[in-house]
C-alpha cells in the first residue's frame, strides 16, 4: 500500500507545470463533469445562440461600411457632373473635395490636397500668434527637407518660404499653393474624371472598393513652367 502511494506523488511531482496551472484556474476534470458545470455550460452555449442570431450583433461589423455608403449615395450624378466643368468647381463642393481626396489617396498623394486646405485655413488666421504657429506646422509638415507629407516644390519657391517663415504672412505661402494647384489641375484631375470613383457617380453606380496604385513619378513643377502662376485665385 506504501508502494502505490508513493508511486502515485513521484507522478504527481512529474506533472508538467501547464497541467498544474490549468487545474489552479479552470479546477479539476472531476469538478468539470459534476452535473452543476454541465448545465452552467450548455446555459452559456444557449445565450451565445441567441446572441449570434440577433440583427444587433452584426449592425458594428457593418456600421463602417453602410455609412461610407450612405456618403457615397448622397451625391446625385448631376452634382458629380459638375465637378467635370473644372477643377475649382470640384474643390468648391464639400463633396467633391472629400471624393477627389479619396481618389488621391488611391495614387498616394493626397499630401497635396491637404496641403491646399491647410493653406485655405491658414488665409483665415487673424490673430499674429495663430499665424505664428500654423506657418510654422505648414513648413514643418509640407515644405522643409524630408516632411512628412513633402510636398512637390522647385527649389526658388522653397527657398522663398525657408527665408519669410520666422515672419510670416498671410500670403507667405500663396506662392507654393498656386503651384500645387496646378499640379493637381493638370495631372491628378485629369486621372480622376477618368477614374472608377467618378464614372460610377455621374452614371449612378454603386461605388466598387477602391484599389491602391503605385505613385506615379514625381512630376517637378519645371515642367509647368509654361504655365503662368495666377496667386490671385486664392484671394
Amino acid at each position: 500500500m506504501e508502494t502505490s502511494l508513493f508511486f502515485f506523488s513521484q507522478l504527481n511531482m512529474c506533472e508538467p507545470k501547464e497541467k498544474t496551472f490549468f487545474k489552479l484556474i479552470y479546477g479539476s476534470g472531476k469538478e468539470e463533469t459534476s452535473k452543476e458545470a454541465k448545465i452552467r455550460a450548455k446555459e452559456k452555449r444557449n445565450r451565445l445562440s441567441l446572441l449570434v442570431q440577433k440583427p444587433e450583433f452584426h449592425e458594428d461589423t457593418l456600421s463602417s461600411r453602410s455609412g461610407q455608403l450612405a456618403k457615397e449615395t448622397r451625391i446625385s450624378p448631376e452634382e458629380a457632373v459638375i465637378w467635370g466643368e473644372s477643377f475649382d468647381k470640384l474643390l468648391s463642393h464639400k463633396d467633391g473635395l472629400e471624393t477627389f481626396t479619396r481618389f488621391l489617396k488611391t495614387e498616394f498623394s493626397e499630401e497635396n490636397i491637404e496641403f491646399w486646405i491647410a493653406c485655405e485655413d491658414f488665409k483665415k488666421s487673424k490673430d499674429p500668434q495663430q499665424i505664428i504657429h500654423k506657418a510654422k506646422a505648414i513648413y514643418e509638415k509640407f515644405i522643409q527637407n524630408d516632411a512628412p507629407q513633402e510636398v512637390n516644390l522647385d527649389f526658388h519657391t522653397k527657398e522663398i518660404i525657408t527665408r519669410s517663415i520666422t515672419q510670416p504672412t498671410l500670403h507667405s505661402f500663396d506662392a507654393a499653393q498656386s503651384r500645387v494647384y496646378q499640379l493637381m489641375e493638370q495631372d491628378s484631375y485629369t486621372r480622376f474624371l477618368k477614374s472608377d470613383i467618378y464614372l460610377d457617380l455621374i452614371e449612378g453606380r454603386p461605388q466598387r472598393p477602391t484599389n491602391l496604385r503605385r505613385r506615379s513619378r514625381s512630376f517637378t513643377y519645371n515642367e509647368f513652367q509654361d504655365v503662368k502662376s495666377d496667386v490671385a485665385i486664392w484671394l
